[in-house]
């Protein structure tokens, strides 16, 4: 679970023709062609028009404040403001004060898309920070790479992929759903049902599960998928509960877990019964499932508010100080926070806000983050991260049951596991 990725940076894009037609639009009005690769989108892509002459220097923010994912990024910008307002109260980056630029992704792949092209080439931002589905990713991946600029998305995801143009600071597949599954195979698990909403992360995450349970010898009893935004789980919840596997593996996102596990409740089923591992219901969603609906349920990720640290808790002390005492910290908002860091002790290590410059000195640059220390791989742009399993307790919080002994290093492409051979 720990051997080092030494895949090189590409782009393995798997989208939708009416998604490449619109992003194909929105770069082919910035002159940048949607097809090109990343080394050809670097060589052809317009000059850069960041502005570092004076005493500032511009960042975007681009986060979900409206639609169906807001219930998740909002907390995501937050943390992005206060590690700027903690950065320029200690000098800024390279002598100069950081200037937020902030934008609505509206929960919507192709304004996203269209959102960074305008921090990019018209905002002139030196790196943007967020993002937080896949599909979001995916759409705003091309125009990063055509107009070779920096994107830091900070959520956890599916893997199988890199650029040169990403810094990945949320987990990958091996430092997350392979320790989810490894945690319910020691605990006795033998069967599975999938439930996860309908685009790239929970169809990508679902086939790496398959292959491991084929591998491991787990039955998957059902795999079922619904929008974004879904409200209904009637239907998907009584097929869950005739299938009677062992356990439910949870890969749906945004106002959907809501719904879903206030089903579940309704329906009968409990933790002790038909436990839920979920891998993107974080401090913030519980608040809005309610910590009844969902008390003794797992998750798997690398940080949660209840991580016993130093820095943890200057961390949750700064944020609650700035947003509110009752707001809770979670990893996809302390991976955000994390990125701002990261990149300024990439800019500091290579004395320039230049994305060459950036890129070439990012390979093991650190960061003593709230999660614990991180380091960036500079071959595939992820970083090193803690594995952990939580419970959610009736207070809200989620308490680690679990962790890995030492950071895992990145393998976003699964080269050290055998049975991930026919997912690339």
């Amino acid at each position: 679970m720990e051997a080092r990725s030494r895949r090189h940076l590409r782009s393995p894009l798997v989208v939708t023709p009416a998604l490449i037609a619109v992003v194909g639009l929105t770069l082919s009005a910035c002159g940048a062609r949607a097809g090109d690769t990343a080394e050809s989108g670097a060589a052809g892509a317009p000059a850069s028009c960041v502005d570092t002459s004076g005493d500032t220097v511009k960042i975007g923010s681009l986060n979900s404040l409206s639609g169906t994912m807001a219930i998740s990024e909002v907390t995501v910008r937050d943390s992005i403001a206060l590690a700027v307002e903690q950065i320029n109260a200690s000098g800024g980056v390279l002598g100069k004060q950081l200037q937020i630029v902030a934008e609505d992704g509206a929960s919507e792949p192709t304004i996203f898309a269209e959102k960074a092209d305008k921090l990019i080439s018209s905002d002139c931002v030196a790196a943007v920070f967020g993002g937080w589905t896949s599909s979001s990713r995916k759409a705003m991946l091309p125009v990063f790479e055509d107009n070779d600029a920096l994107l830091y998305y900070p959520v956890q995801y599916e893997g199988l992929e890199a650029s040169k143009n990403i810094f990945y600071t949320g987990a990958t597949t091996n430092q997350q759903i392979v320790p989810a599954l490894d945690y319910l195979k020691e605990k006795g698990v033998k069967s599975l049902y999938l439930v996860g909403s309908d685009y790239v992360f929970p169809q990508t995450a679902n086939r790496e599960i398959r292959a491991y349970a084929e591998a491991n010898g787990i039955e998957i009893r059902g795999e079922d998928y619904t929008p974004l935004g879904s409200t209904d789980f009637s239907t998907i919840v009584n097929k869950v509960r005739s299938a009677d596997a062992d356990a439910v593996f949870n890969t749906l996102n945004g106002d959907s877990n809501v719904a879903f596990f206030r089903e579940y409740t309704n329906a009968g089923l409990t933790a002790a019964d038909m436990p839920v591992i979920s891998v993107s219901i974080a401090e913030e969603e519980v608040a809005g499932i309610g910590a009844q609906n969902i008390a003794g349920q797992l998750t798997a990720w690398n940080y949660y508010q209840t991580v016993d640290s130093p820095e943890n808790t200057a961390f949750v002390e700064a944020y609650k100080a700035k947003f509110g005492q009752n707001k809770p910290t979670s990893d996809p908002m302390e991976a955000a926070y994390t990125s701002v860091y990261l990149w300024k002790n990439t800019v500091e290590k290579a004395g320039s806000f230049a994305v060459p410059d950036v890129q070439a000195a990012a390979d093991g640059v650190s960061f003593d983050a709230p999660e614990g220390t991180v380091v960036v791989d500079g071959d595939n742009h992820h970083i090193s991260k803690t594995a952990r399993i939580g419970e959610i307790r009736p207070d809200g919080l989620i308490y680690t049951v679990w962790e890995s002994p030492a950071p895992i290093e990145p393998d976003p492409f699964l080269e050290s596991y055998d049975w991930a051979g026919d997912l690339n």
